[in-house]
């Protein structure tokens, strides 16, 4: 009767995806809560802005932090920028918030726009307007206070460089402590041609049924890309290393390109919205008395009004990887 026995059934696995290649605007924003925007500065303002950030990336740093018990580097070079003002009032001050800039440790005061950022800015604050004009906004995003204009502004900006081939940064998604949930971030991407590569979180109830397709993105020079609200809490992104690349032969008048060797570099400028609503003096700190970080629940999404966010622990990513058990949830109210 042993050797009659039916075999226990076994459960079906759900089949891997392949990655899908994402070439053409439309394609992104079928597939993805991103937009993607081709030549979106002029080309002499993209290609000023492409080297004068060249220039000012020979100061900037690799960021260190404590993962586990080891002390990690990250593959490419970084700087924080911060606008003169939030774009809401006047008051330079506002600076304070974006000293915080990098897991929850007091920085410098960052470096204001420089003059190609801040014409470049201009640009991008209305292509995302616009681009939010034609969606529905989440009761979670920023709607701005009694009377107050709930557009989108630019007033800090993260700004990378990856140099050759090899220099990458893996999958992610942004820290929401000063954006708030469901926020927008656009992504300027300058000089040599990357991937960049999207793949959805699987919601815990769903696990079973469906797997992750990882999205990847071929971003040209002077290309915008937008992650809409809803990016980060259902995607990571990533930049993976690339075997060979495009050098980037700048588009200049020809006398003013005499002295301009071609390049290997990229660089991504991410300009954000910190949140007046979310500035340092209202973010919970920890038993370590450092500021937390705002964490979405990914893996348990709901209907984008009732989802839950968290304030969490993250000293340990500076203090030889030891943090505390802090955990308190965040406390909005949806703006209709």
């Amino acid at each position: 009767m042993s050797i009659l026995k039916q075999p226990p059934k076994t459960e079906k696995k759900v089949p891997q995806l392949p990655p899908l290649l994402l070439s053409t605007p439309a394609l992104v924003a079928e597939h993805t809560p991103c937009t993607l925007h081709p030549g979106v500065l002029p080309p002499e303002l993209a290609c000023r802005l492409f080297y004068s950030m060249i220039d000012a990336s020979r100061q900037w740093k690799r960021n260190t932090w404590w993962l586990f018990d080891r002390l990690v580097q990250s593959p490419h070079k970084t700087s924080f920028f911060a606008r003169r003002t939030d774009g809401i009032d006047d008051d330079a001050s506002w600076q304070e918030a974006a000293r915080y800039w990098y897991n929850g440790r007091m920085t410098d005061v960052p470096p204001v726009f420089s003059p190609e950022m801040e014409e470049a800015c201009r640009i991008i604050e209305q292509v995302v307007n616009e681009e939010m004009k034609k969606r529905t906004r989440f009761p979670l995003e920023w709607a701005g206070g009694v009377g107050d204009d709930p557009s989108w502004r630019a007033n800090v900006a993260a700004s990378n460089c990856y140099e050759g081939g090899k220099e990458s940064v893996g999958f992610h998604s942004d820290h929401l402590t000063y954006l708030g949930p469901y926020a927008t971030i656009a992504s300027l991407s300058l000089g040599t041609r990357r991937i960049f590569s999207l793949r959805e979180v699987i919601p815990s109830d769903e696990v079973k049924t469906r797997r992750a397709r990882t999205f990847n993105v071929p971003l040209p020079h002077n290309s915008l890309t937008i992650m809409h609200a809803s990016c980060q809490e259902q995607f990571k992104h990533s930049i993976p290393p690339q075997s060979a690349i495009d050098m980037y032969r700048p588009i200049l008048p020809k006398s003013s390109r005499e002295d301009i060797e071609p390049s290997n570099c990229r660089i991504n400028i991410t300009f954000r919205f910190y949140r007046p609503d979310f500035r340092p003096a209202s973010i919970p700190r920890c038993k370590c008395d450092v500021p937390t970080i705002l964490r979405p629940d990914m893996k348990n999404r709901v209907d984008g009004v009732t989802d839950r966010y968290w304030w969490t622990c993250y000293a340990g990513a500076q203090n030889d990887g030891k943090g505390c058990s802090f955990w308190q949830p965040l406390q909005l109210n949806a703006k209709s």
